[in-house]
């Protein structure tokens, strides 16, 4: 999700997807202020999965652009997404954030060197979604789609969903929660959450619909062995 004053419309959905966002996160007076927002996660490193080797790289105007319009022109998921159309609604949507202050960063997702998936990771926090649970500083959010329809339906996306959580939660220290809102209609996509760790904590009624509000709280950490005490000759046993 995500926008500022005067976002372009919303954009409710995603396919195995979450939602799409409620608009672009272009700069406005008062925002934070620009870089550092999200760290680099554009170029966060590459995860071996049981699917095979999967990294996020940032999108690339206009070289991204035939590949993303005509996965946002696949009715599964124009039905959610809501930018099928001429490319130019694609180009809009990503290219504002692309231009904007860094909390949300659109990527492709490449699986042995084949792209087949779409993401934006934004701050949830700094995002108008916060206004509707009890965000945490740092929440850290994404979106998703798969593109080829020959990669859906097969539990690929809960594996990504997974490793790119981890990848987000390791690169992240301030970050305690991934998030996403998909929509409530979208069985797949929720399911797709849940393989990946997320809980279902509560469904919102956000501008243009009703969302599962998905959430992967950061593993615990084992509380590492304490320092074996050195005793004195002097000490009892």
């Amino acid at each position: 999700m995500g926008g500022h004053p005067g976002p372009p419309p919303r954009r409710p959905g995603m396919t195995v997807p979450s939602g799409a966002p409620e608009g672009t996160r272009t700069r406005a007076p008062g925002d934070a202020p620009p870089g550092g927002l999200l760290g680099d996660l554009g170029r966060l490193p590459a995860a071996d999965t049981p699917a095979g080797r999967f990294r996020l790289r940032p999108v690339r105007l206009p070289d991204d652009l035939p590949m993303l319009a005509a996965w946002m022109n696949d009715p599964a998921v124009a039905a959610f997404w809501e930018l099928d159309g001429p490319p130019g609604t694609t180009a809009d949507h990503v290219g504002a954030q692309l231009a904007g202050d860094g909390r949300s960063v659109p990527c492709v997702g490449v699986l042995d060197g084949r792209p087949v998936s779409y993401w934006e990771l934004y701050r949830a926090d700094l995002d108008p979604l916060a206004l509707h649970y009890p965000a945490r500083p740092h929440d850290t959010g994404v979106h998703l789609l798969l593109g080829p329809a020959d990669t859906r339906g097969r539990g690929l996306g809960g594996l990504l969903i997974g490793a790119v959580a981890d990848l987000v939660l390791r690169a992240l220290p301030h970050c305690t929660r991934v998030v996403a809102e998909p929509d409530v209609r979208n069985a797949a996509s929720v399911a797709a959450f849940r393989a990946a760790g997320f809980r279902r904590t509560a469904d919102l009624d956000l501008p243009g619909k009703r969302a599962a509000l998905m959430v992967r709280d950061r593993s615990p950490q084992p509380t590492p062995p304490a320092p074996p005490v050195r005793r004195s000759p002097a000490d009892p046993p």
